[in-house]
């Protein structure tokens, strides 16, 4: 099976170098009409033109490619509506949406200013809300849609000196888990990679070794399979040096405490129980977690559920 884009108008935010020049290069490489997003700084409709924005159309129209430049703001409501309604405007839709425009401002929390803290939000997670917001109603009236939020490891796991950027790269998992469900109806698949690579934002934080195993190319195949016509949905792909994997989210089995038994001491007690990932699951709604639990309450108190 050849993965191909041909007809599909894919909108790339953070495209002007790094994984988001990758991203639209292997997108436009395999047939895809390119919007190239890299924020211009500008304060007009369209956020102003990009260097790189327009190297990276360059590139792609140097390959036969066909790719236009934006440089909306992600965050800003109505440079994301220009841009989005440019691409429907030009090429008739917004298939794939590949939320990858991100801001550092690393610092330990100790440390950490409330402007910091806000301006990652502001880009990471908000921009990934504003971006989405602008392509859900082509999406939906087409039945197509593919989209990807960028998550990272020190967001899943944790990093020293980066609570803004984990806080913001969990919270797009959880509006991933969300939208999947709320798009399923309409074809709307929506994924989660989480890519480990040499980029503008990291290549001076490590070593020449290191870097040269970590170009964003290794990770650009995994991006293409996420936003393909026959994508899963609701997936975080770890994706770095050429690795891939996947975090999958479970939940323990879990233990049940009787009304008289229902005390911190108990919990305390049982906590190995508790942690037991021998009967975990993987869950795709939260109701089901809701589920268990009264089952287990049902069950030990002889309630019918009815």
């Amino acid at each position: 099976m050849t993965i191909r884009f041909d007809n599909r108008v894919a909108i790339v935010t953070g495209a002007g170098a790094g994984l988001g020049r990758s991203h639209a290069l292997g997108l436009a490489a395999r047939g895809a009409k390119v919007v190239v997003n890299d924020y211009g700084g500008g304060s007009g409709p369209d956020g102003g033109t990009s260097a790189g924005a327009e190297e990276t159309v360059a590139l792609i129209r140097a390959a036969g490619g066909t790719a236009m430049a934006h440089g909306a703001d992600v965050a800003n409501p109505e440079q994301v509506a220009d841009m989005v309604a440019r691409a429907v405007r030009d090429w008739g839709s917004a298939d794939i949406l590949v939320n990858n425009a991100g801001i550092l401002r690393d610092t330990s929390f100790a440390k950490m200013t409330l402007a910091d803290w806000e301006a990652v939000i502001r880009v990471h997670l908000t921009g990934s809300a504003i971006c989405t917001m602008a392509c859900w109603p082509h999406m939906k009236a087409a039945n197509y849609g593919r989209i990807v939020m960028t998550s990272s490891s020190s967001g899943i796991y944790g990093n020293f000196g980066q609570s803004n950027y984990g806080a913001a790269k969990m919270a797009v998992v959880g509006l991933m888990n969300v939208l999947h469900i709320e798009g399923a109806k309409n074809n709307i698949r929506v994924n989660t990679l989480a890519p480990g690579a040499a980029t503008q934002m990291t290549r001076d934080l490590l070593p020449p070794a290191i870097v040269a195993l970590m170009e964003p190319e290794a990770v650009t195949p995994g991006l293409l399979y996420l936003v393909s016509e026959d994508a899963p949905s609701r997936v975080i792909l770890d994706a770095t040096a050429g690795g891939f994997a996947r975090t999958v989210i479970m939940e323990t089995s879990g233990i049940y405490l009787p009304p008289e038994d229902c005390t911190p001491e108990n919990v305390a007690a049982q906590f190995a129980a508790i942690s037991d990932v021998s009967g975990a699951e993987a869950y795709e709604q939260g109701g089901q977690q809701v589920t268990k639990f009264i089952t287990k309450a049902a069950t030990a108190l002889g309630v019918s559920l009815g």
